[in-house]
């Protein structure tokens, strides 16, 4: 069941400009790149394939590393850092005065976290109504005392100077 999102979260959906519907859309489920074919031979250009999924499970990693160092911040209740290390786009897609009234309120029910996990995490180089670019969305089920579990969905960018930072954030 979804809950009604607060203002906060509102704006830093807003801030992704997105429907988390088209964040994740995932390879369907088969073979792993670069696994033999159905008649046992490996597919010709197997090692080109296997290079370019190493490229996008280090860029995977790199921003699920961001967003839980995010998260953290959210954690901490320390959300004036966590606006100031956010990507570009975030910070002029929500005004910092907005952030600092919004996000404390946002998570005010949570209480403290018990758990977080990543459930999914998936590498998009173009993602609807959002300039080309990397992008690593990660679903963490996170467990909170007051609210239980919670789907956050985080979104980073590889920004200019390679650092990836957050772009997007929702609870579910």
């Amino acid at each position: 069941m979804t809950r009604p999102i607060p203002a906060c979260a509102a704006l830093l959906a807003l801030a992704l400009s997105l429907p988390a519907a088209a964040q994740l859309k995932l390879p369907g489920a088969g073979a792993s790149p670069g696994a033999p074919a159905a008649g046992g031979a490996a597919p010709a250009a197997s090692a080109p394939k296997a290079a370019a999924a190493s490229g996008t499970e280090e860029k995977e990693k790199a921003g699920q590393l961001a967003a839980a160092g995010w998260l953290t911040l959210l954690d901490r209740r320390d959300w004036g850092t966590a606006w100031e290390t956010s990507a570009s786009m975030f910070r002029n897609a929500v005004p910092l005065a907005n952030w600092m009234e919004g996000a404390p309120k946002a998570r005010a029910d949570f209480g403290a976290l018990v758990d977080r996990a990543p459930a999914t995490v998936a590498y998009k180089d173009r993602l609807e109504r959002m300039p080309p670019g990397d992008y690593v969305t990660v679903i963490f089920v996170s467990k909170f005392e007051k609210r239980g579990e919670v789907q956050e969905l985080v979104t980073t960018v590889r920004e200019p100077d390679g650092r990836w930072r957050v772009t997007g954030y929702s609870t579910r």
